[in-house]
């Protein structure tokens, strides 16, 4: 498993819609694992291709947050929504590639999500709780949305803003750490 650079917004494949997978082979393993490997480090809930720069329509997630449970990782591949439920639930959310910065977002309580597994089979099931909010948080990475869409102008505006100045601060400590300037 190798660890992966997670992009941080504003990067334009953050925003980009993602391709299909049109086989589930070792190439696609090898991402599932490398991203699981990333998200569990990073520490998160859930990743998607995207924000490692991978343009292809596959999420991990393991919403486990109890000390000393076993991990419940889940992959999807080409995941869609076939349900949701009418009640709502807000959550406040954060995301790998806007670190340090959350927001209370409104979205369906419960979710049937339909994906492929790392088999290539087809599963369903039904979300809800921090699940369902994870699911439609990384589906949304999918489609080239982030969290902050759902926020008024002027707070995502400002969270932007912190986002370019992170990224020129981790770029001039990545300067001088490799003895360039």
């Amino acid at each position: 498993m190798t660890l992966r650079p997670i992009l941080i917004h504003p990067d334009p494949r953050l925003k980009k819609p993602c391709d299909p997978v049109t086989e589930v082979n070792a190439e696609i393993r090898k991402l599932a694992d490398d991203m699981l490997a990333t998200m569990y480090d990073a520490p998160g809930v859930g990743l998607a291709a995207p924000q490692i720069g991978v343009l292809q329509r596959v999420f991990v997630m393991d919403c486990v947050k109890e000390e000393n449970a076993a991990p419940d990782p889940v992959v999807m591949i080409n995941p869609e929504i076939t349900w949701t439920s009418d009640e709502t639930n807000v959550y406040e959310e954060g995301c790998l590639s806007i670190p340090e910065q959350y927001a209370e977002v409104t979205r369906p309580k419960e979710v049937r999500m339909r994906w492929l597994d790392l088999d290539g089979t087809l599963r369903e099931e039904q979300f809800d709780g921090l699940w369902a909010t994870c699911s439609q948080h990384e589906l949304d990475h999918l489609d080239g949305k982030l969290f902050i869409d759902y926020l008024g102008p002027m707070k995502r505006k400002m969270i932007t803003s912190k986002m370019q100045k992170l990224k020129r601060e981790r770029a001039r400590d990545g300067a001088y750490k490799h003895g360039s300037n």
